[in-house]
């Protein structure tokens, strides 16, 4: 793909971050849209150009996408640890995913953006235990996953024949993150932090493959993406974090946290056996890191370690 003009919202944040160093490498012309001077001097380090605007401001939107080829959005807030069973934690992300995206496509359609690429979730399919999953897969829509699903469908309203519209159903982040860096101060604690069944399957991806999924959804047709690494056995997830630590084996959440936490655990707990393989073959991605293992937390156990002296 020749170079083009992206412009990224939620640019700051831990996709964005890892997306930005993959498009300029590929000579892109990129800008992020900001909302504060702190926003600002992020893009200044990643050595890119901001522009003011607003996920839930229209007008802004539209004047920060003037000129652009394609849109980004990666405009998330996604609780860390616990927090993120309470519902109430959850409210600004189910803003963005639905007014956000629906101002992000509006936007677009208005400045003659011909690409919208979409950051979406996984946890939107049902459980299929030990099954494959695939983008045929079906959905199980409850009042946790309806803002993402809603999200998805006004990208997929936006495709046409001279519109592009991408959306990544990512996996859950493992790696350089703040949430990997909780997980691992909550196993150091000695907390359970296993999700669902132990045998049941997790649907990862690395932060370092982050920025080049971003890259290769620019030449993505329109539709829907799962995107991740080889999905991985719970219990192989839970041990990770253990032996990264240094620590035994945690246990898994116990029914009466189950009835603690309510719906908001119940995609979480879901087993995934996600295959992203339609991806690489429509655009060619193979991840850096296609397999987890404890190494997948070095970055992470590395900032922990550091900020514990």
């Amino acid at each position: 793909m020749s170079a083009v003009r992206i412009v990224l919202t939620g640019g700051t944040g831990v996709i964005g971050r890892a997306a930005v160093p993959s498009l300029l490498a590929a000579g892109h012309d990129v800008r992020l849209v900001t909302r504060s001077a702190r926003a600002d001097a992020v893009a200044h380090q990643l050595g890119v150009r901001s522009v003011r605007g607003n996920v839930l401001d229209l007008d802004s939107l539209e004047a920060a996408f003037a000129g652009a080829d394609a849109v980004v959005n990666l405009a998330s807030h996604v609780p860390v640890g616990h927090s993120a069973f309470l519902a109430s934690a959850w409210r600004r992300q189910d803003l963005l995913r639905t007014a956000g995206v629906r101002h992000v496509v509006e936007a677009a359609r208005r400045a003659g953006v011909r690409r919208v690429v979409q950051e979406g979730a996984s946890y939107l399919y049902a459980d299929q235990g030990d099954d494959w999953i695939t983008e045929q897969s079906p959905l199980e829509i409850t009042a946790m996953t309806e803002p993402a699903a809603v999200g998805e469908s006004l990208v997929q309203d936006f495709s046409c024949g001279s519109r592009t519209g991408v959306v990544l159903r990512f996996g859950t982040i493992v790696g350089d993150d703040p949430q990997t860096r909780y997980w691992l101060r909550a196993v150091q604690a000695g907390r359970r932090i296993g999700m669902g069944h132990p045998e049941g399957w997790s649907h990862v991806v690395h932060t370092d493959d982050l920025g080049e999924i971003v890259r290769c959804a620019l030449h993505a047709p329109s539709g829907v993406y799962n995107v991740g690494a080889e999905p991985v056995q719970r219990h192989e997830l839970v041990q990770g974090y253990a032996d990264a630590m240094g620590v035994e084996s945690r246990s898994f959440i116990g029914p009466v946290g189950r009835w603690w936490i309510g719906p908001r655990f119940e995609p979480q707990a879901r087993s995934l056996r996600v295959c992203s393989d339609h991806f690489a073959s429509m655009t060619g991605y193979q991840p850096h890191r296609p397999k987890f293992d404890a190494g997948w937390l070095d970055a992470a156990l590395q900032r922990c370690t550091s900020a514990s002296h």
